[in-house]
């Protein structure tokens, strides 16, 4: 058996039982993240992918982690009422809202500036559209960034971020240089925490933002969604809205609790407007065309927030030791790199050092599906997603170290 055989025949957890990896800790808390529950040849999107074959999906940010018991219980209590009908969001939930808001950020929402949507990315494709001309974006980012103003029949300007001493950071030289001429944009999308970087913004950095947009007169559509998965404890989370009052009255901001706390399949999400008129142009784009949200999405929205604090401060210790993880089994291997993760749950790595036409592909025939960094827009890098248990992330990263190690014996 050689090297590469050898090392992936060790690495080939059973994905049926819930053993841990080498070295692995179990979970402090009560709530075991180390457990493996089988998604395969059933209807997960992330595992049918690869159905049939060897291959550990780390792609498409769902975890592998079960929904927190609050969710669950409030679910069934839902479904035990007998009737699935049409629904309209409860008090219960608006007030989950808008607590969660000010609790955590200290952010003082009116409910009348909320919006609901069955999703985050129909509220890019909205903004879009309520927003009348050219749209802005920094790559790499989630790709519905990349296609909601096409699909909108707007043009779309991006201007890559840099890396400056091992952080990403935007290149305000570059952004004002795309808000030149007649046909500057009028719409910022705007990823805080960024995906797939990992970048929780600073503040300096997003009131730098803010005096930007303002000086060019350009709406802000904000992604929120991953912004209670911080990770590094010195870091909290500043709503785009709230650096100030003009940064509010110019904000679109999208935020749902389904990245944290895996509910992605119950379609539940919000838009924050404070402005009347941007209000009433967003939500004028959707009639007809968004569907409502469905009963079983506000259930599981409003138990997350009331009921689960004690369950989101343990996923992020889970979450920021397989971060650690992470980099420093990246840090190990030939031809690839990564910049440190401050939020969220996605590794942007580097792979152009490996010199394979698509990295993506490479790490798919060694046995682990990552996201090409091409539908980013930034070609030659993948994104990993470590929302799993640390035996399957072992087992991932092992076959990555041992696929990286042949490629750079064979390039010798």
């Amino acid at each position: 058996m050689n090297e590469t055989n050898s090392a992936r025949a060790a690495a080939s957890t059973p994905l049926t039982a819930s053993p841990l990896g080498s070295g692995a800790a179990k979970a402090t808390s009560s709530f075991d993240f180390d457990r493996i529950i089988e998604r395969r040849d059933g209807d997960s999107l992330k595992w049918n992918r690869y159905a049939g074959r060897d291959v550990l999906p780390l792609w498409v940010a769902d975890t592998d982690f079960a929904t927190p018991p609050a969710v669950l219980a409030a679910v069934r209590e839902r479904v035990e009422h007998g009737i699935l009908g049409y629904a309209v969001p409860t008090p219960d939930v608006v007030d989950a809202v808008v607590g969660h808001l000010d609790r955590q950020y200290g952010w003082q929402v009116d409910p009348e500036w909320i919006v609901w949507l069955p999703g985050l990315v129909t509220g890019l494709n909205v903004a879009c559209r309520a927003v009348d001309g050219g749209v802005l974006t920094a790559t790499p980012v989630y790709p519905p960034f990349l296609s909601a103003p096409k699909l909108s029949g707007r043009a779309l300007t991006t201007v890559p971020l840099i890396e400056v001493n091992g952080r990403w950071q935007f290149d305000f030289p570059a952004l004002a240089a795309a808000c030149a001429g007649d046909k500057a944009p009028a719409l910022l999308l705007l990823c805080h925490p960024h995906n797939p970087v990992g970048r929780a913004w600073d503040e300096d950095e997003l009131a730098q933002l803010a005096d930007f947009c303002r000086c060019h007169d350009l709406i802000v559509c904000s992604d929120e969604i991953h912004c209670d998965l911080i990770l590094d404890a010195q870091r909290r989370h500043r709503p785009f809205a709230c650096i100030d009052e003009d940064a509010a009255a110019r904000s679109i901001t999208l935020m749902a609790p389904s990245k944290t706390y895996n509910i992605p399949g119950l379609g539940c999400a919000w838009a924050v407007i404070s402005d009347p008129e941007l209000r009433r142009r967003f939500s004028g784009v959707m009639n007809g065309i968004v569907p409502h949200v469905n009963v079983l999405g506000y259930a599981a929205c409003a138990a997350a927030l009331n009921d689960c604090e004690d369950w989101r401060l343990a996923l992020i210790d889970y979450l920021r030791g397989n971060r650690d993880r992470v980099e420093a089994a990246v840090a190990a291997m030939p031809g690839v790199s990564m910049t440190h993760i401050e939020a969220g749950y996605l590794a942007w790595i580097d792979a152009r050092a490996l010199n394979v036409a698509n990295p993506a592909a490479f790490f798919e025939a060694a046995g682990v599906g990552l996201n090409n960094g091409a539908d980013f827009g930034q070609p030659g890098w993948v994104r990993l997603n470590y929302g799993c248990p640390r035996a399957t992330l072992d087992a991932a990263l092992a076959r990555m170290d041992a696929a990286c190690r042949e490629a750079a014996q064979a390039s010798r």
